[in-house]
């Protein structure tokens, strides 16, 4: 729990609307910020026993495990929000240019190093495939283009409004926001490297590259234009430094609190039921639990006409992941030519894609992303040694012949390691150390992911603004959702931008008297 005195709490408590927000991630963080700034009183709710969600870590014999997302990739979203409270980002938080951003290697020995100088970057295009050149230049204006129109325009404002879709539709369809990434970028480039190294991105977000809508290849414009950031002491951190803010707004995070129902009377949210019998009033509630959760389990009690079970049965949702935390002993000097980020590229890409999302079967190969954080934060390991993590996508529990993780997860562990120790890692084996995995399995029961997929709801064309969950519930008064379950979505710019479309949106604390 964030250091507060309660005693402020009930002293407010007639002088300042309330809201509760569900989940101590970065989506439920930066939204208790945002009503803080605009004079609510804010208690943030969350069953962890660390602030930050799926950006939290563990600690296992001095190392660090960071959980989830690993670098900052728009870091004014980040600096606008501390300003809304008056504060400076970097004064708080110490953000680390790398460069490269990741190395892509593939079976044949070639590599991809991707970085912010464009000069290097047209260097990297033209090492690999020279004719290619022109069409990488066309496929950087496009994804700019993207950039302006589907982040700094549609990302930073609400569509929970049918109008806002009508207004926008000429724009998707000038841009091709019907064609998905892949075949956008396979417009522009022929080389089939290339072709993987500029449409993976949406794998970062649980989308599927040969599905999710051609606007996502913006995130080459965002990598470009504001480069990539890694926090030191990792997300972690971030996350901590915001509940310490909301204290310091005169807010409470109460970490241990699980959330089982939000109280409804007659249309309106009123309030949250903890699982141990505890209601906490509210003026308003802000759900940063998945949506997904939010109205198949804390709304079961309440009549849906939109977000119905069926409904939500029926959506595509995002991939699981398979995530292997591993420490080992006296390497920091050995493999030096492994950088921070690696992915380390399968045989197939396409068809592995299509196992993952549509078979929903576990493939015999894979594709694997490993971060090494020690090269960057020696605080992360001790001195000496590394950190890592290597994340595997693989399908979500909801197929129909969905996978066994107690049976699969140890012999897929060995597979992921073998892969490993063979294309980057050689010898991995003698200088292993703690060790933590999470599976689907694992996300469903840490973080109530539906499913146990990685990013709530796919972020296809027809999920996507309009279509996804809005932040202002569409079932209940005063419920407001955040996150990556809703507009605009996955990501850390999506959830913390959430947020800010939420701050739109919550009515002025001055007109609400609890």
């Amino acid at each position: 729990m964030t250091e507060f005195d309660p005693s402020l709490a009930r002293t407010e408590r007639t002088t300042r609307p309330h809201a509760v927000v569900i989940g101590a991630g970065l989506g439920g963080l930066a939204s208790a910020m945002r009503l803080g700034a605009l004079g609510y009183r804010v208690t943030v709710l969350d069953r962890l026993d660390v602030p930050g969600g799926r950006g939290s870590a563990l600690w296992r014999d001095g190392h660090r495990f960071d959980l989830g997302p690993t670098i900052v990739t728009v870091p004014q979203v980040f600096k606008e929000l501390w300003a809304a409270t008056g504060r400076r980002f970097h004064d708080d938080i110490d953000l680390r240019a790398l460069d490269p951003f990741y190395e892509i290697r593939w079976p044949d020995g070639s590599r991809y190093a991707a970085r912010q100088d464009p000069d290097a970057m047209r260097n990297e295009v033209s090492r690999l495939s020279p004719g290619d050149l022109p069409g990488y230049e066309k496929f950087l204006k496009d994804a700019e283009a993207r950039y302006w129109f589907g982040f700094e325009d549609l990302g930073r404002r609400s569509m929970h409004k049918l109008r806002d879709l009508f207004a926008v539709l000429p724009t998707f369809a000038r841009m091709r926001a019907d064609r998905s990434v892949h075949a956008h970028v396979a417009r522009r480039v022929k080389d089939p490297r290339l072709r993987m190294a500029l449409s993976f991105h949406p794998l970062f977000i649980g989308g599927d590259p040969f599905n999710v809508t051609s606007m996502y290849t913006l995130v080459s414009h965002l990598e470009s234009a504001f480069g990539v950031h890694y926090a030191m002491g990792g997300v972690a951190e971030i996350a901590r430094v915001m509940a310490r803010i909301v204290g310091e707004q005169g807010g409470l995070v109460r970490l241990g609190a699980e959330v089982d129902e939000i109280v409804v009377r007659g249309e309106r949210a009123t309030g949250v039921r903890l699982a141990g019998g505890e209601v906490i009033d509210a003026d308003i509630v802000v759900s940063n639990a998945d949506a997904g959760h939010t109205y198949q389990h804390l709304l079961r009690r309440t009549h849906r006409w939109r977000w119905t079970d069926d409904k939500l049965d029926r959506c595509r949702w995002s991939m699981g992941l398979f995530v292997w935390y591993f420490g080992t002993r006296g390497t920091r000097e050995l493999w030096p030519d492994v950088g921070h980020h690696t992915i380390l590229n399968g045989p197939r890409y396409e068809g592995l894609v299509r196992d993952i999302f549509d078979r929903g079967a576990l493939p015999e190969d894979m594709s694997l992303y490993v971060h090494r954080p020690s090269v960057t934060d020696p605080s992360v390991a001790p001195e000496g040694d590394d950190t890592f993590y290597v994340l595997s996508p693989v399908p979500h529990l909801g197929h129909a012949d969905s996978v066994d993780w107690e049976v699969e997860r140890e012999g897929y562990r060995r597979r992921v390691q073998e892969t490993v120790e063979r294309q980057l890692l050689p010898g991995l084996g003698e200088h292993l150390g703690a060790q933590e995995i999470l599976t689907p399995a694992d996300f469903g029961t840490r973080y109530l992911s539906p499913f146990g997929t990685g990013f709530s709801i796919e972020p296809r064309i027809l999920q996507s603004a309009w279509f996804r969950p809005h932040n202002v519930s569409e079932e209940i008064e005063g419920l407001f959702l955040v996150g990556a379950g809703t507009h605009p979505g996955a990501g850390l710019p999506g959830v913390i931008s959430s947020a800010e479309v939420l701050a739109q949106l919550v009515p002025d604390p001055a007109e609400v008297r609890a």
